[in-house]
């Protein structure tokens, strides 16, 4: 038997600058990623600056430097300070309303299935995924999740990529165990089916009313 076919992290990355930078290719790229995410992170959430002041600080700064820039520069016949052109194009507004567009109609295909299918596979994912996310947001800030998963992004995808095979041996036997009891969940809670004589019941009570 051949030797089975291996995922590429560089392609499902984006095949360019960021695949290099997650995957350590641009070492000194990634080094600079990591330590300023980390002076983020001790500066908001340590030192207790807010992240609106510090913005406004940072534009106000860089429209200072910008603007004697220009004038000095008018003064002694030096070039003008290279900013490119500000400007949001139609073709980025309409990439940016496409990207948008899929993920709501997603969301309420989502919702719609979880609402009038009764699919209880999607229901337990859902439920299960935001308690989780209700849970995690009770322990940590903001900005303290975002630096997490900055150091995630930096460790998983390089782990992933140098032991590939035993990563998928380890996460096909943890899907067949949530499978297995996904199907004795249902098998004893007919969860769908309340779902589906709950929705049907009010279906009716509506059309008596109406």
């Amino acid at each position: 038997m051949g030797e089975p076919h291996r995922f590429s992290d560089y392609l499902a990355l984006g095949d360019g600058a960021v695949a290099d930078i997650l995957l350590w290719r641009k070492r000194n790229q990634s080094v600079l990623v990591l330590v300023s995410s980390t002076f983020l992170w001790l500066l908001f959430v340590k030192g207790g600056y807010d992240l609106l002041s510090f913005l406004s600080n940072v534009l106000f700064s860089l429209v200072i430097i910008l603007f004697f820039w220009a004038k000095s520069a008018a003064l002694l016949n030096r070039p003008l300070p290279p900013l490119p052109d500000l400007e949001v194009t139609e073709e980025m507004a309409e990439k940016a309303a496409d990207e948008m567009c899929v993920c709501i109609n997603r969301a309420m295909s989502m919702a719609r299935a979880i609402a009038i299918g009764g699919d209880l596979k999607l229901f337990w994912q859902l439920a299960l995924g935001l308690w989780f996310i209700s849970y995690i947001g009770s322990l940590l800030s903001f900005v303290t999740l975002l630096y997490i998963g900055v150091l995630l992004c930096f460790t998983l995808p390089l782990l992933y990529d140098k032991h590939q095979a035993l990563i998928d041996e380890k996460l096909y036997a943890i899907q067949r165990i949530a499978q297995m009891q996904y199907r004795l969940i249902d098998e004893h809670v007919p969860l769908g089916d309340c779902l589906t004589f709950s929705l049907k019941g009010q279906t009716r009570k509506s059309a008596r009313f109406s």
